[in-house]
């Protein structure tokens, strides 16, 4: 198990409210990730797959989406995964994680400097295939929504196709292989693959060639989120934005393939949600936060599915 040293504080706005927002991390020896809303008289929120209240709004919240909740954890999530942090209070005093620059790397730099001696991480072994579809997430959608999207998709000719598979490889890493398929110019068909095995040399990749990566949208959806009370602190410091011909940025991209990039982190901070370390291969096409929560549905719905191999 492994906390951190001393605390760390981290403050910026959240991306959907556009509000400030301030995060502590905390030491502790519960071992689990716990956030904590200091706005709502000490509300506690497990930061857990089986908690996830809300993932429609491109990112993954915990809690009650009602009540005392929790949004766009998954950024956070891979940096304290990624720094080996296990057990953690984080204070946080509003509804959503600060955005920073829309990407894991500030939060990883500030964690790993605070981090304790990395101890050994609880391991869940895949040890049975299993798979969430896009179908059966849109098979939840109200009525209408599902006309909506069907109705987009017979215009675009986007397929309603991906799916997150995890399936069994031995149980000595986490190997992530993501492929994005967009109609934009700018994005087209892209792949990554990532592996992590615990190494030091797996962190150096992930914080070198991904945490960078940032989150990205339409622009022409900003002013279409924003009346909606969404996407109200995003900007060009913090969202690669896809101009209106879908064939070039706003601001300049890291690397070409970063969209997909920024995938990795998504599914890695939405798979530490498991409670540790899923040892085993991701298969991520056209995934999406909703998948990544189902799939690990699945694999909990049955202890024929996987070991939990406990820290010492």
């Amino acid at each position: 198990m492994t906390t951190v040293k001393k605390q760390v504080r981290l403050s910026g706005r959240g991306i959907h409210s556009g509000a400030p927002v301030s995060i502590t991390v905390k030491p502790s020896d519960a071992g689990r990730i716990v956030f904590v809303r200091t706005d709502l008289d000490g509300a506690r929120i497990p930061a857990t797959f089986d908690n996830v209240g809300e993932t429609r709004m491109r990112n993954t919240t915990v809690g009650n989406p009602a009540g005392a909740h929790v949004q766009t954890i998954e950024h956070l999530m891979a940096a304290l995964f990624m720094a080996g942090i296990d057990s953690a209070v984080i204070e946080i005093d509003g509804p959503e994680t600060p955005i920073l620059d829309g990407s894991a790397a500030q939060f990883y730099d500030a964690l790993a400097l605070a981090a304790g001696r990395r101890g050994e991480m609880r391991k869940i072994i895949v040890r049975r295939p299993v798979v969430a579809h896009a179908r059966e997430i849109t098979r939840t959608l109200p009525r209408a929504v599902r006309f909506k999207l069907w109705l987009m998709n017979l215009i675009t000719g986007r397929k309603n196709d991906g799916f997150v598979k995890l399936s069994p490889n031995g149980g000595g890493a986490l190997e992530i292989s993501a492929r994005l398929i967009y109609r934009e110019q700018i994005i087209g068909d892209q792949s990554f693959e990532y592996s992590f095995d615990g190494s030091a040399a797996a962190v150096e990749i992930f914080v070198r060639d991904i945490a960078r990566a940032r989150t990205f949208g339409k622009y022409s959806e900003w002013e279409y989120l924003k009346a909606r009370g969404m996407g109200r602190g995003a900007d060009e410091t913090n969202v690669i934005a896809l101009n209106d011909g879908g064939d070039g940025t706003l601001n300049p991209v890291l690397w070409p393939d970063e969209f997909v990039r920024h995938k990795i982190i998504d599914a890695v901070g939405d798979m530490y949600t498991a409670g540790g370390w899923v040892a085993g291969r991701l298969e991520s096409y056209k995934g999406s936060h909703a998948m990544n929560n189902l799939v690990l549905k699945k694999l909990f719905s049955n202890p024929a599915n996987y070991d939990i191999v406990e820290m010492n």
